[in-house]
């Protein structure tokens, strides 16, 4: 019998990157500012944060976490099911829900939690999920925690998903669950199909639209508001992470559904509660959402001016059509040098090596702000060029 730690003690691809100066994970941030940050005590324009609003720094935002944490304290140190539930929670829940157009809503302590929670009691043995080939890994760990039949379909692809619905009609239940933008991708679930089909089938749909909330639609309402699919699309979950400038989720949908899951939901029952401060920073940044379009506009010119300046100096950024922007250079190594590159020029950008995403498909990621100033783009856009083309990414 082997030791359960070999794996471990055989594990060495990690020191062995930090030796070669390669190393792009847990890059300690001494000073956050937006959209500027301090590391090893030099300023870098930061273009990988999902702060897409730029609503971290927001005056309104910072005094509402302050404000709740003078009067509630730290921590409410207990789950929601027992005495973890502030009346707080109960407010920004109604909030949400009267925002992506449903009956009730529910909040979860994480992103990842939320879907991990939502999704695992609602697919008994005898349902099938069929999951798009790219959803996020917390739909894949809600999915594998679940006990029914799993199924996937090809990315974006209504053909391959009308196949597995023939495929599960036999099933008591379906839930299809889609992304409503792909974090890798930047690009869109084509979701008017996807209802249309899954409706077909009696399948019931879920959203995950944590990078579409306050980025799309006339109102910021997300990919729902911006195809008018929302009365057509069973559960939304949301995170607090991006352009709700605070930690946690959510799951918005019909009032008897959420209750459902709230009471057999373990991720949220067995879970300490949303902190105080946590809460009042989404509360008021759906407020400024909806009383300050201006920003997701700004957000918009900034994704235009960025998109079509890399595209046009020939780099391979994929069917992204949102702040998402992908520089796919198609291998472990060079994306991981193309980061290096980048990080010594001044810019803080993400590395995206396989499994994150599929061989051939690895990539830096860059991600737009409202808050980006054009003068910092510009500079994105003129380091970006000159190391591309002294690695040979572009000529």
């Amino acid at each position: 019998m082997s030791d359960l730690f070999d794996k471990c003690f055989a594990f060495t691809r990690a020191e062995e990157a930090k030796a070669m100066g390669m190393y792009p994970f847990f890059q300690a941030i001494q000073r956050l500012d937006g959209t500027h940050v301090t590391v090893n005590g030099r300023e870098m324009i930061m273009v990988g944060s999902n702060n897409y609003l730029g609503l971290t720094t927001h005056p309104k935002v910072k005094a509402a976490a302050l404000k709740a944490l003078e009067e509630f304290g730290t921590s409410c140190s207990g789950s929601r099911f027992l005495n973890g539930t502030l009346e707080l929670h109960e407010e920004l829940e109604a909030s949400l829900a009267d925002f992506m157009g449903k009956e009730a809503a529910q909040v979860f302590s994480t992103g990842f939690q939320t879907n991990q929670g939502v999704i695992a009691p609602l697919i008994g043995r005898s349902d099938t999920v069929i999951i798009d080939r790219l959803v996020h890994a917390s739909i894949l760990e809600g999915v594998r925690l679940a006990f029914g039949k799993v199924r996937r379909f090809r990315h974006n692809d209504v053909e391959s998903l009308r196949k597995n619905l023939e495929a599960a009609s036999d099933s008591n239940g379906i839930l299809v669950i889609v992304d409503g933008v792909y974090s890798m991708e930047g690009n869109l679930a084509a979701l008017p199909e996807i209802v249309a089909a899954s409706k077909e089938f009696g399948a019931r749909i879920m959203v995950d639209d944590a990078h579409g909330i306050g980025v799309l639609g006339a109102n910021g309402r997300g990919t729902l508001e911006h195809f008018g699919v929302t009365d057509s699309v069973d559960l939304v979950m949301g995170t607090f992470s991006k352009s709700l400038a605070s930690l946690g989720g959510f799951i918005a949908g019909d009032a008897k559904v959420i209750s459902y899951i709230k009471h057999h939901s373990r991720a949220l029952i067995f879970s300490a509660a949303m902190p105080p401060a946590a809460i009042a920073t989404v509360q008021a940044a759906l407020e400024v959402i909806k009383t300050e379009p201006e920003i997701r506009e700004h957000l918009w010119e900034n994704t235009r001016f960025l998109l079509t300046s890399v595209r046009e100096l020939g780099f391979e950024t994929g069917p992204t059509e949102t702040p998402i922007v992908p520089i796919i250079v198609g291998d472990d190594f060079r994306a991981a040098f193309l980061w290096r590159r980048l990080f010594d020029e001044g810019l803080f950008t993400n590395c995206v090596i396989s499994p994150g995403v599929m061989p051939g498909q690895q990539r830096i990621r860059m991600c737009l702000m409202a808050t980006h100033r054009r003068e910092d783009l510009e500079k994105v856009v003129e380091i970006v060029g000159r190391v591309g083309r002294e690695t040979g990414l572009i000529e």
